[in-house]
This record gives C-alpha cells, structure tokens and sequence, in this order.
C-alpha cells in the first residue's frame, strides 16, 4: 500500500444502546469496514461507556471504495442494532448547528397537534406525512392544513405547547455541547414561529427561524405570512447563519426529517437525518434512528468526558 493510501480520510461511528456493550460494539465495527473495503487506519476508539450510550470509532482511508457503497455496508451490518456514520475526518467538529424542529428536535409535528384542538388531527396528519415525504408541494400542503384551523382560539397555540410538545432525548445536551465548543445553534422550521421561539429557548438554540400564523387578535385566520419559509428559505438560513458567524457550509451540520430539509441536509458538511424519511436517509451522510440525538456529538468526535449533559 502506498503511503496515500493508508491516510486517514474518514471516521467510522457506530452508537448503540447500553446493552450492546462497547467491547463488542468495537469488534462489529472493524468487521464491518473490512466488509466494506474500508482501510482501518487506528485501532478502536471508546468514546462512550456503557452508562449511557456504547459509541466507539475508527479511522479508515476509503482505498477504491465508494462511500455511499461503504456507507450501506456498515447500515446492514448495525442494521436495529446501531446508528452508524461514516465522515470525513477533516473538519469534524461543526461550528453551526442548524436543525428542523417538528420531529427532529421536537418528538412531534406541531401543526398536527395544534390540528387535535380543532378535531382535525387524523386529517390534518395525513397530509403531513404525504409533505414530509416528498410526495406533496410543501408551501401547498401548509396553507391547505392551515386554512382549515380558521377560527381556532389563540389559547388553543399554548394549550398545545404545555400539553402536547416534548423535547427529542438528547436534544438539551446537543446544543449545550456544541455552545460550549463555540458553535452557533440555530432552529429552523416550517412549523410556526410561536412554537420555535418557545422550543428554541427550551432546547437551548440561540436562534430561531419559522413562519408566522396570521390571527384576528382571538384566533387563527387560516393563513400564514408571506414569504413561506420551506426547503429553499432553510437553504437561505445555513448560509446566512454561517455568513453572519464567519463560517461556510463545510462547518455546518444540518439535522431534520423531511422533505423540506432535504436543501440544508445536501449543502452542509454532515448532514444527519433524525427519525427520518427515505428520501431524507437517502440523501443525509448519517442517520439516527435507534439512539437519541447525542449521536450526533459521537459523529463528530465527542467523547463522553466532552460532552456537557443536560439531560
């Protein structure tokens, strides 16, 4: 092997639960990355113990592997049993964190529960789903799911948020770790800016961006600001974010869900879908699905002494 071959160019992650166990974790990892053409370049690293997360990495050079090829690889191998990443070594720990906020950072999908309040829940839902997955034009979707809470009291908007509205686990200790190491967190949504300024503050992000609810001074009128905020404005907001904090794409990580955060998710140096829809894995470098939003620290290189809990 050529000395440029057995450069560092990537970092395999895997994060499971606690009863995987880290020693075995490890083992699999390696197993998986010479399934996958990959290099290894460094013995296993521990980055985080069996009291809360099992997470362990190693540095590989890709050789005459494909990443999306590799990528896949070490999926079905951790296929239920982990969450997995394979990015590049080279700027690891992000500056910018820039994330959706319903189902993402949020266990929930605001304008659904919001809908629950006016018995529109099933109906309201459905069309979410279908928007979420592609399959729906975003900007048509919210005004049509909007237009039928015309006339649904202002209270009904707080009402939902303390009753219904939960922080995703993890979520605290993301922001609260990446502010620490001086990145700048900003959330950005579709959902409505009555319920990102409030999930914002509780989750610990510095900014926040979303569209306005139009009301009467009593209740809801059925329509929404203008410009809609949808795939390409959350595009507009990583670059304004990274400008405004002397940054670039490269230093960004971008998390969500749906079909909206697809632009964010392509453009950013890692781009991490949470909980997410095919064509949201499909087009993110990593994915969460088995753990909780603190694998998004182990995918950049946090190990446990690092991060800063706050859950």
């Amino acid at each position: 092997m050529t000395a440029k071959t057995l450069r560092s160019s990537h970092i395999a992650t895997a994060v499971a639960p606690v009863s995987f166990g880290f020693m075995k974790l490890g083992s699999v990892l390696e197993s998986a990355c010479d399934a996958a053409g990959l290099i290894q370049t460094s013995h296993v690293r521990l980055l985080g113990t069996e009291e809360r997360w099992a997470a362990v990495e190693i540095a590989v050079a890709l050789g005459d592997a494909d990443i999306k090829v590799a990528r896949g690889v070490l999926a079905k191998a951790f296929e239920g049993r982990a969450d997995i990443a394979l990015i590049p070594a080279r700027n690891r720990k992000k500056r910018l964190l820039i994330s959706d906020m319903d189902s993402t950072i949020i266990e929930q999908e605001c304008l659904d529960e919001l809908a629950a309040y006016a018995g529109l829940k099933d109906e309201i839902a459905a069309i979410t789903a279908r928007a979420m997955a592609g399959e729906l034009d975003f900007e048509g979707a919210l005004t049509e799911r909007v237009g039928k809470l015309v006339g649904l009291p202002l209270t009904a908007l707080q009402q939902c948020y303390d009753e219904r509205i939960t922080l995703m686990p993890g979520a605290k200790t993301l922001t609260a770790t990446m502010a620490a190491n001086r990145a700048y967190c900003l959330l950005v949504s579709g959902g409505f800016t009555f319920f990102t300024s409030r999930v914002a503050e509780a989750a610990g992000f510095q900014g926040d961006r979303g569209n306005v609810l139009l009301d009467n001074g009593t209740a809801l009128t059925g329509a929404v600001a203008r410009p809609i905020l949808g795939r390409e404005a959350k595009l507009d907001a990583l670059d304004d974010a990274a400008f405004a904090n002397g940054l670039n794409r490269h230093d960004a990580i971008a998390m969500g869900d749906g079909a909206n955060d697809l632009a964010m998710i392509e453009a950013a140096g890692m781009g991490l879908a949470v909980h997410a829809k095919p064509i949201v894995a499909e087009a993110a470098d990593a994915a969460i699905n088995l753990t909780d939003l603190t694998a998004a620290l182990y995918f950049q290189g946090y190990s446990d002494s690092e991060i800063v809990w706050r859950e």
